[in-house]
């Protein structure tokens, strides 16, 4: 078996149009399951993130739904799923990532779901501080001489 031949660890995260349909979304993953084996390959996780902000605005839309999976299989199928990605409508973005081969892929699940734990974590912390400075300066404008006639 050649390099070109082996099979190899990847990651994508797929932005979905927000009017898609349920039906529209699971056809895609359908579609990218089957090419994914067809290439002898499996999914090993596929997360749905939901309907979210967009940083910045892609066409007219400012929300997306996000998807984040990881698999393995053979480096031609990532050409394939792209194809079929850029021919569909409601994709508006998506990234493939190859991963380190010597790290098994539940392994890297893991850590990645740690990773967005924490992250979700000192989110809310830091969203707690400014709601908290908010209350206390709102508290000060109304106790202040200005309020006073």
């Amino acid at each position: 078996m050649s390099t070109k031949e082996q099979k190899r660890h990847y990651e994508v995260v797929v932005l979905m149009h927000p009017d898609s349909t349920l039906e529209e979304q699971k056809e895609l993953f359908r579609k990218n399951k089957g090419i994914i084996e067809q290439f002898g390959g499996s999914i090993f996780s596929l997360d749905t993130w939901g309907k979210r902000n967009l940083a910045n605005q892609i066409g007219k839309a400012r929300k997306a739904i996000f998807f984040h999976s990881t698999f393995d299989s053979k480096p031609a199928a990532i050409t394939e799923i792209e194809r079929t990605m850029r021919i569909n409508d409601k994709v508006i973005r998506y990234m493939h990532t190859r991963l380190d081969e010597r790290e098994p892929l539940s392994k890297y699940i893991e850590t990645f779901k740690k990773a967005i734990v924490e992250s979700t974590n000192k989110e809310k912390e830091r969203e707690a501080k400014i709601q908290a400075k908010r209350a206390a300066m709102s508290s000060m404008s109304s106790d202040g001489p200005s309020s006073r006639k």
